[in-house]
């Protein structure tokens, strides 16, 4: 598949996946329905090129519960994709062209006028430096081989400022009756975008970005050893199959919440002299 070519999997009625080199790197993703449902996958996952070295990566969570989730997840990548087309065409910073690109996407999804709302979770690539825009409760995290995670999200939820400020571990904040509550949203009016800093990615550091199917369903201590070491594709396979057998065998014990599922995993090559 070429390099230079947007890609978009929204896993509709079945679940889809891809293998692609983007950015320099290796990126596999998947997307799939929720096991407990019929209808549409309400995920919307991207990866766009910006230039020849770097790249956008994005996963949306179109609200459940709310009127067109689907619809929004969808406007707000392809709203965002084209202002970024734009904005490349104007040789405009990449930092700059994400503010502009998601406040953009944030009005699109606005105006469709029926309470449409989906999170926003995006990770930049430029040669070896990344960095974290986050709008809602979707992951996205960089961790190095040895299992250190060197930059993450924040999700924007109770149980999220709970869990930031110490109040709240990382396991219990998955049992908590609030877990599903969100308070920030793409296509609201007072939507924020938090920026994480410039995270230089050094070798075998792997890249995630996830929705909340994920994160409900598997400890961020699991996920981080699956995707720190070996091929990409099957930690993808492992992470995908654990977080649906969790979605489909209750426990009192382990998380257990059906939901869409989508996830994209990143990597560089090791630098070669």
């Amino acid at each position: 598949m070429p390099a230079n070519v947007m890609k978009v999997l929204d896993g509709r009625a079945e679940p889809e996946r891809i293998s692609m080199p983007i950015a320099g790197g290796t990126l596999v993703a998947y997307t799939g329905r929720s096991p407990d449902k019929d209808s549409d996958n309400e995920d919307t996952v991207a990866a766009i090129p910006y230039g020849p070295d770097a790249a956008v990566l994005v996963i949306a969570d179109g609200a459940g519960g709310m009127p067109g989730g689907r619809r929004a997840s969808e406007t707000a990548i392809t709203v965002l994709e084209a202002s970024l087309q734009r904005s490349m065409a104007e040789t405009m910073l990449l930092r700059t062209a994400i503010l502009d690109g998601i406040e953009t996407a944030n009005r699109a999804v606005l105006d469709i006028g029926n309470g449409s709302a989906t999170t926003l979770t995006v990770v930049t690539i430029e040669g070896r430096t990344a960095r974290m825009y986050q709008v809602g409760d979707s992951e996205a995290m960089i961790v190095g081989q040895r299992g250190l995670i060197k930059a993450q999200t924040m999700a924007h939820s109770p149980t999220g400022f709970a869990v930031e400020a110490g109040f709240l571990d990382q396991r219990a904040a998955l049992h908590h009756a609030d877990r599903h509550l969100v308070s920030n949203f793409i296509g609201t009016s007072d939507m924020r975008i938090d920026v994480g800093t410039a995270v230089e990615l050094k070798a075998r550091d792997t890249v995630l970005l996830a929705s909340d199917g994920l994160t409900d369903n598997i400890h961020r201590d699991e996920i981080v050893a699956f995707m720190r070491k070996g091929a990409l594709d099957k930690a993808l396979d492992v992470i995908v199959h654990r977080a649906l057998r969790r979605m489909t065998v209750e426990s009192k014990t382990l998380p257990s919440k059906p939901d869409d599922l989508s996830l994209i995993l990143f990597r560089k090559p090791v630098k070669t002299v």
